[in-house]
C-alpha cells in the first residue's frame, strides 16, 4: 500500500508520474482504468453474501455494461449476437482492445472467496476475459496459473510503480489495463501513473461502499475531459493526458 500523500498543487506540474514509451517505431503505450461507478462516486457495493458475493447493488451498478453484446461475447462466451449495441457496447469493446497486459488486486481476482485453498484459479471462470497476461498484487504468492484463452495469473507483492515496469514489459508495446479493484485503482491514481481514466457513471446512488473520488481532489487538472451520454442513461466520461 503507498502512503505517500497526494498533493494537487502539483498536478500537471510534477505529479511523480513515470512517462512509459515504448519506442518500437511509433509505438507508444498508455495506462488505462475503466470502472463503472454511481452518481455519488462509489465503485463498489455492500451486503455481499455467499450465494451473491458482490452485494444486491451491483447488478445495478454494472447493468447497462453487463447488457452489451461484447460482455456476453468476451465474458460469457455467447456468440448468438444478443446485447445492446450502442454507446455503452462501443466503450465495451474499447476497453478490450490494445490491451497487452493487466494489473488487478487480490479481491478482483478472488482470493477472498476461498483464501486458503491452493487449487482457487479465481471466480472469472476456466477461460477469463482478459487473454493477456495479468498480475496480481497479493501478499499470497503462488505459482502462476496458465488457463485457457491466453490468461495468465501472476502473484506478485509489490508496489504499483513495481508491478506495472513488470506488465509494461510483459504487454510489449500495447497498453496496461489497471482493472480493479477500486482501492487498487486509487493507487495508481494517487502515484500519477494512469494516462486515460473512464468512468461509466450509472444514474444510481448507493451512499456507501468504496468511493473512487476520496483524496483526489483536482485529480482532473492535467487531463483533457471528454463526456458522452449513452442510450441507457449512463454517463461515460474519459479523463485523457495529452501526450
Amino acid at each position: 500500500m503507498l502512503t505517500r500523500s497526494y498533493d494537487p498543487r502539483k498536478v500537471g506540474l510534477a505529479l511523480q508520474y513515470v512517462q512509459l514509451t515504448i519506442t518500437e517505431g511509433e509505438i507508444s503505450m498508455s495506462v488505462r482504468v475503466d470502472l463503472n461507478i454511481s452518481l455519488d462516486g462509489y465503485a463498489t457495493t455492500e451486503g455481499g453474501t455467499p450465494d451473491n458475493p458482490m452485494g444486491e447493488d451491483w447488478n445495478k451498478l454494472t447493468a447497462a455494461y453487463v447488457a452489451t453484446k461484447t460482455f456476453r461475447e468476451w465474458v460469457l462466451h455467447d456468440t448468438s449476437g444478443n446485447g445492446t449495441t450502442g454507446v455503452d457496447d462501443r466503450y465495451g469493446a474499447e476497453y478490450f482492445e490494445g490491451v497487452g497486459a493487466e494489473i488487478m488486486g487480490a479481491g478482483m481476482f478472488g482470493f477472498h472467496t476461498f483464501p486458503d485453498d491452493p487449487d482457487w484459479k479465481g471466480w472469472w471462470g476456466e477461460e477469463p476475459p482478459f487473454r493477456v497476461p495479468v498480475f496480481v498484487l497479493s501478499h499470497r504468492l503462488r505459482d502462476s496459473i496458465d488457463l485457457p484463452g491466453g490468461t495468465t495469473f501472476h502473484f506478485v507483492s509489490a508496489t504499483p510503480r513495481e508491478v506495472l515496469e513488470r506488465a509494461t514489459a510483459a504487454a510489449g508495446g500495447k497498453d496496461v489495463r489497471v482493472g480493479g479493484g477500486v482501492s487498487t485503482v486509487r493507487e495508481f491514481l494517487k502515484a500519477g501513473l494512469v494516462d486515460q481514466l473512464h468512468v461509466a457513471i450509472a444514474p444510481i446512488l448507493l451512499g456507501r461502499g468504496i468511493n473512487l473520488w476520496g483524496e483526489l481532489r483536482a485529480f482532473e487538472v492535467g487531463f483533457a475531459v471528454r463526456t458522452e451520454t449513452a442510450e441507457s442513461g449512463t454517463v461515460h466520461i474519459t479523463f485523457l493526458r495529452p501526450s
